[in-house]
């Protein structure tokens, strides 16, 4: 198997494993049974459990970054770019809710080296936010970063919530809500002139 593959599956089993039973509670052991490989070849391209978790987050934040950035340059209408940035938030989920879980669930959100690159994660996107927020109204760069963290927690928070009851609101429905919610707030900041 290709190089590249290879890694794609035992990622692809790590997550499996570390979503069923958390970092602490997966083993490589179980990782290399689930992937169909010995430990040997798990180790030769993870040199242990948590380089192949922090791979394994690397790689859901990269796409999850691409996805946000995508829906933050996809207009510049404000409230459409609103409803687009918590529409990729739901997308996201609902795409692949294991992933989702592993950045925003977590058990070592509190490790110095996850916390710290989920929090960066979370930074970036929320300076994304407020530089927007900041160039279209009189509001100060600290306060629009206030409100690019708020937008972003707003949309974590739902996205997470719905993902449990999408049988009972439809994607469509809840993204709808959250950004009418959002956007009435945004709107009524003045716009600079």
């Amino acid at each position: 198997m290709p190089r590249e593959a290879r890694r794609r599956q035992l990622l692809d089993a790590a997550q499996q494993v570390f979503v069923a039973h958390g970092f602490h509670g997966a083993s490589m052991d179980e990782i290399a049974e689930v992937a169909e490989v010995s430990k040997p070849v798990l180790y030769q391209h993870f040199p242990g459990k948590r380089e192949l978790y922090l791979a394994l987050l690397d790689a859901h934040m990269h796409e999850f970054s691409t996805l946000l950035q995508r829906a933050i340059d996809s207009t510049r209408d404000n409230k459409m770019r609103v409803s687009a940035t918590i529409r990729a938030y739901y997308e996201y989920i609902a795409r692949d809710s294991q992933a989702f879980r592993l950045i925003f669930e977590s058990d070592l959100l509190n490790d110095g080296e996850v916390g710290g690159r989920i929090e960066e994660f979370n930074a970036t996107f929320a300076r994304q936010i407020a530089d927007v927020v900041a160039s279209d109204t009189s509001l100060p760069a600290a306060q629009a970063l206030v409100m690019g963290r708020a937008l972003a927690g707003m949309a974590q928070v739902s996205a997470r919530y719905w993902v449990d009851m999408a049988d009972e609101v439809s994607m469509e429905e809840a993204s709808d809500l959250v950004s009418r919610l959002a956007w009435r707030g945004i709107s009524r900041f003045p716009k600079e002139s």
